[in-house]
């Protein structure tokens, strides 16, 4: 699973997830992108079981980019603990996504594969998606401001 391998403090407040990604919602190094189309928190594995759905789909052709890295630690107290007594212990690392950030990029293997493969990895992922190409953001982008 992905972690940072050190954080500077160990437990982080919870936050909010209002308004839409104001970076990393352009692609940058693919073809094709996973964007997100609501807020919400994505656990390592889920990320993680994205990645091996698309790489599995492709049979390890064309290229796969991760752009979110989970890099937020959330707490657990276990069941039937009084209240009091502190925060809970780091359970899971999730990373932060708003509506409009491309998650997953993919180059390399024809358009009907690299669509099909973002739409397994969609299916492993809590968030609704919507499949893009650099020429469809890169349109809309300037559209939008």
């Amino acid at each position: 699973m992905l972690m940072p391998k050190r954080v500077k403090r160990r437990k982080q407040f919870r936050g909010t997830m209002a308004g839409k990604a104001m970076r990393g919602n352009t692609i940058s190094y693919g073809e094709f992108g996973l964007v997100a189309t609501e807020p919400s928190w994505i656990k390592s594995n889920q990320i993680e079981a994205a990645r091996v759905a698309m790489t599995r789909y492709v049979k390890r052709g064309g290229q796969v980019w991760i752009k979110i890295f989970p890099d937020k630690p959330i707490t657990a107290k276990p069941a039937e603990t009084r209240m009091g007594s502190g925060k809970g212990t780091v359970e899971y690392w999730v990373a932060v996504v708003k509506p409009g950030r491309v998650m997953f990029e993919i180059a390399g293997v024809p358009e009907e594969t690299a669509r099909e493969a973002l739409r397994l990895a969609s299916h492993k992922l809590p968030v609704k998606c919507k499949i893009v190409s650099k020429a469809d953001l890169e349109g809309g982008a300037s559209n939008e401001n």
